[in-house]
């Protein structure tokens, strides 16, 4: 982020994005378009956000408050007007004031939240991260299997499995729980809350 401006541009999407976590985007809007390449150019993120109103395309929807750095990892553009991205989550951030545009494309200025302390899985959770890891390996070659090549990993390439907030981010993006829901797990500050609260789901589905 430069020194001098807290000020960038926000992608609204019904989807949340966590800190390290992967997340592919088709882009076709003209707006994101040129948001996208401009980003690229200044080897720049722009902030993703949940939609609190609003949709996707169209005027600009209304952001919830707190979002999450999208770094482009990879881009491919093999049909005209159209963008492929690959995207991964890195600082959260609070937004203070938005301005939108007359394309519709919107900013925020805002200020980034400090990342988790790196937080050492307990005792407790230790079940979260060998179930975590059975799952990821379990995608993974389900995937390579059925598309060999062209399989896009929807996890990071190295695992925190030892991390409480890595772990805690990583069920929060494949559980089958409301947007609204992951949302509130993305704003809780504590990475060890945020894994209690996953573990309790855990149990109480019998997932562990």
């Amino acid at each position: 982020m430069p020194d001098d401006s807290h000020w960038i541009p926000l992608f609204p999407l019904n989807a949340v994005l966590f800190p390290d976590g992967i997340l592919p985007l088709k882009i076709f809007e003209t707006r994101y378009m040129d948001m996208v390449r401009d980003c690229m150019k200044r080897e720049a993120p722009f902030g993703v956000v949940l939609i609190k109103s609003g949709k996707e395309v169209g005027a600009a929807a209304e952001p919830e408050s707190v979002g999450c750095l999208a770094h482009i990892t990879h881009w491919d553009a093999q049909q005209l007007g159209l963008l492929m991205l690959r995207t991964q989550g890195g600082q959260r951030f609070r937004i203070l004031e938005t301005r939108t545009f007359k394309d519709q494309h919107l900013e925020g200025r805002i200020e980034l939240i400090a990342p988790d302390t790196t937080s050492v899985l307990t005792k407790q959770h230790e079940p979260c991260a060998a179930t975590l890891s059975l799952v990821i390996h379990d995608i993974a070659a389900k995937g390579h299997a059925e598309q060999g090549d062209e399989f896009d990993n929807p996890f990071p390439e190295t695992l925190q499995l030892n991390d409480a907030g890595w772990v805690a981010n990583r069920w929060s993006e494949i559980l089958p729980i409301p947007l609204k829901a992951r949302q509130k797990l993305l704003e809780l500050n504590d990475a060890h809350n945020r894994l209690e609260i996953i573990h309790q789901y855990l149990l109480q589905h019998h997932i562990i």
